[in-house]
C-alpha cells in the first residue's frame, strides 16, 4: 500500500514539474512578444501650452553637438513596432540624398535651421540631405510639424516645455541632440508613450501643444 502511495505522489510531481516547465517557457515567449509589442496608452493632453517665439542662434553652425551622418536607407531603430497612424513617419523615412534643383522641384517648403536643410511634407520636417553638401544635422529623422513653426522653433517649444515639467535642464537652442533626446525618452516612457526620442504628435499631445 505504501509503495502504491509513493508511486502515485512521484507521479503527480513529474506531472506538476512538467506542467510548470511549460508555463514558464510560455511565460517566458510572452513576455519576449511584449518587450517588442509595447501598447502606447499615453494618458491624454496635458495642461494647454502657450507656444512662443524663441531667439535661436539658428544661422550659426552648432560646436557643441556633433553632426550625425548620411545613411542612405537607414530604418529608424525600433520604428516597426511603434504601430497607429501617429508613427508611420518613422515606420516610412529612409534617408535620401539629391542636389538643390530637385529638392526645389519636388517640395514647396523648404527652410534652413542651425546649419541645415529641412523640407515639409505631410505634416513633417525632414532634412534635405543633400541641399548643401555641408549642411549640419543633430538628428536624422522626422520632427512633427508644430503650429506651423519651423524644425529648431518646434525643438525649442518643447524643450521649454519639458523644462516646465523638469525634465529638460539644458539651453533652449532648438537643437535635437542627445540630451533633449534623452529628456524626450524619459517623457514619453512616464507617459506610457512609444520611446521615439523623438518629437511626434502624441507626445506633444501628452504636453499640452496639441
Amino acid at each position: 500500500m505504501r509503495i502504491f502511495v509513493v508511486v502515485i505522489c512521484s507521479l503527480a510531481l513529474a506531472v506538476a514539474a512538467v506542467g510548470g516547465q511549460k508555463k514558464d517557457k510560455k511565460s517566458h515567449k510572452s513576455h519576449a512578444k511584449k518587450k517588442h509589442l509595447v501598447v502606447a496608452k499615453g494618458h491624454g493632453k496635458g495642461k494647454p501650452y502657450k507656444a512662443q517665439k524663441f531667439k535661436l542662434q539658428t544661422k550659426t553652425h552648432p560646436r557643441h553637438i556633433q553632426s550625425v551622418k548620411f545613411e542612405q536607407n537607414r530604418r529608424i531603430a525600433g520604428s516597426e513596432w511603434w504601430r497607429g497612424p501617429s508613427y508611420h513617419a518613422f515606420r516610412d523615412y529612409r534617408p535620401v540624398w539629391h542636389e538643390r534643383s530637385w529638392w526645389n522641384s519636388h517640395y514647396n517648403r523648404v527652410v534652413f535651421a542651425y546649419g541645415g536643410w529641412y523640407y515639409w511634407n505631410a505634416g513633417w520636417w525632414y532634412p534635405a540631405w543633400g541641399y548643401d553638401p555641408g549642411a549640419y544635422y543633430a538628428y536624422d529623422g522626422p520632427i512633427y510639424a508644430y503650429n506651423n513653426l519651423p524644425p529648431d522653433q518646434v525643438v525649442a517649444n518643447v524643450q521649454a516645455a519639458l523644462q516646465q515639467q523638469g525634465y529638460y535642464q539644458g539651453d533652449v537652442d532648438g537643437l535635437l541632440g542627445p540630451l533633449t533626446r534623452a529628456a524626450v525618452a524619459t517623457y514619453q516612457r512616464d507617459h506610457e508613450l512609444y520611446v521615439t526620442s523623438a518629437i511626434d504628435q502624441p507626445t506633444l499631445e501628452a504636453l499640452g501643444m496639441s
